[in-house]
């Protein structure tokens, strides 16, 4: 088997964590929320050495990651764990920062639901939730490659489909989660960074 390989994710890991780094320097156990290729993984925890790197996602998917996990082995780098976002298995263990990128506008509205109720469940007081990807504001998505791929994504499965931001910082607020910043970044995704309170 091939390891998997997303050009999208190589060109924006460098702009990803130059944003993220200042934040979350001081942090030490991060959870990362559907580690898809793992290459986000091995790029982090290489990175960022200070911070433990718990890699998640789909069992289906964790071949995949386990490949780029040998292929780029870091001591700070933990092995995929199952996390599906429409079940309520979480593991019993608490984050001072949890990651995920490119996933909310691919798992169904549920599963972004229940995943801002976990997050605010499972990250310390202090810690932060960073969310990357394509995002709507006030029910407007811009601009045109995202009207694009956002009914690209609605005809792949009815479920899936750009978010809107006010939506999500909704279900953020609920988890008692305070927006610290919302960052443009390289080809119209945004990163959102939000507290625990």
């Amino acid at each position: 088997m091939d390891r998997p390989f997303s050009q999208a994710c190589e060109n924006n890991r460098g702009p990803i964590l130059e944003v993220l780094e200042p934040l979350i320097r001081d942090k030490t156990c991060a959870l990362e929320i559907g580690s898809g290729t793992g290459q986000h993984a091995v790029w982090f925890a290489q990175q960022l050495p200070q911070l433990v790197w718990q890699t998640s996602d789909l069992p289906q998917n964790h071949a995949g990651i386990r490949l780029w996990l040998e292929h780029q082995p870091s001591p700070n780098l933990r092995p995929p764990i199952a996390l599906d976002m429409l079940a309520d298995s979480w593991p019993d263990a608490n984050y001072d920062v949890i990651y995920s990128a490119n996933t909310a506008h691919i798992m169904p509205w549920q599963g972004v639901i229940n995943m801002f109720a976990q997050v605010g469940l499972h990250l310390l007081p202090g810690g932060l939730f960073c969310l990357y990807g394509p995002m709507g504001y006030a029910g407007v998505i811009a601009p045109q490659s995202n009207i694009q791929f956002d009914q690209h994504l609605r005809q792949q499965a009815a479920h899936m489909g750009i978010r809107d931001f006010h939506a999500i910082n909704r279900l953020a607020l609920d988890a008692d989660l305070v927006l610290l910043d919302d960052n443009a970044m390289p080809a119209n995704n945004r990163l959102l960074v939000w507290e625990k309170a």
